[in-house]
């Protein structure tokens, strides 16, 4: 006898037969994703509300509230996935042969997952001992990237630079590298401003341009303590700290309240002083560079000639 309409697996039936699963699997995994997601809310709520009473809010709070808040997300999504292929058996029964009998195949993936053991680890030293934090300005390497720590999680450090990029550093990377932090401490920023002048320049009257613009600038702040003030220290030192290839290098030791002010101020400075400059007609030095280039059709002939008269 057919089989009416109503007697018809529907596809979905049909689908997850073929994949060797029912509807109590199914609700099974459903289950499970439902309380991973629960569980990941509620320490979430638990520590946003332990962060929120604690007294102290700086940037060493944050960047541990951060960190656990990354760490627990990450854990609950790797215990969620385990916890799905034990769900369904025939992945829990392939995943066993596969661990069990494939020894090569886990020596390879241990030695794949050393990379990712070193940058939780590497995560779990920066948050401990807090070369920078959450929010520090800091310069990634000797010459290298400067920009603002946006995050820190198990793996990785994310920077947004001062170009609105946000570059993405391993943590293990980043914990071998010369970190210089602008923030760890205070954010004033000591900025040199350096104007080369020429040898027969008034070296006088060009410190006194130097200093009246830095001065002026708004940016600038007095940074001299009450002994420095009261033994006639400069609010803005310039000192002629270069002479080279026909010019004076002169350097203002300008303060600024944080690290971003003070580049900005000093790219303001050096436009205002070299106008200044040549308004007072104070001569700035120019490099000058000769190169010499060898006539390669002179230098033939003469090679040429060499092996006629040999």
């Amino acid at each position: 006898m057919p089989a009416t309409p109503l007697e018809e697996p529907s596809a979905f039936i049909s689908f997850l037969r073929v994949i060797g699963m029912d509807l109590l699997i199914l609700l099974k995994i459903i289950a499970v994703i439902g309380a991973a997601w629960l569980v990941e809310r509620i320490i979430y709520l638990i520590l946003r509300r332990g962060y929120a009473k604690r007294k102290a809010k700086g940037r060493d709070e944050f960047t541990q509230y951060r960190f656990l808040r990354n760490a627990v997300r990450t854990v609950v999504v790797v215990c969620a996935f385990f916890a799905v292929v034990y769900t369904i058996p025939s992945l829990r029964s392939f995943a066993f042969t596969l661990f069990a009998g494939a020894g090569l195949l886990v020596a390879i993936l241990g030695f794949a997952a050393q990379k990712a053991f070193s940058d939780i680890i590497s995560g779990i030293f920066i948050v401990s001992f807090k070369p920078f934090r959450v929010g520090d300005v800091i310069q990634v390497g000797q010459q290298g990237l400067f920009g603002t720590v946006e995050d820190i999680n198990l793996r990785h450090t994310t920077i947004l630079t001062f170009e609105n990029r946000r570059v993405v550093i391993p943590n293990s990377i980043i914990g071998e590298e010369r970190i210089v932090n602008s923030s760890i401490k205070e954010e004033a920023t000591c900025q040199y401003v350096e104007i080369p002048v020429a040898v027969d320049a008034d070296i006088a009257k060009a410190r006194k341009i130097m200093q009246q613009e830095c001065k002026a600038h708004p940016a600038q702040f007095d940074k001299r303590t009450t002994e420095e003030k009261a033994a006639g220290e400069p609010e803005v030192p310039v000192r002629l700290v270069d002479i080279r290839d026909g010019m004076v290098t002169l350097r203002a030791y300008v303060w600024a309240p944080d690290p971003v002010n003070a580049r900005l101020m000093r790219y303001d400075l050096y436009e205002r002083i070299l106008q200044h400059f040549v308004k007072e007609q104070i001569p700035v030095a120019v490099p000058m560079r000769h190169f010499v280039q060898q006539n390669p059709y002179r230098t033939n002939l003469v090679e040429h000639a060499q092996t006629i008269a040999d």
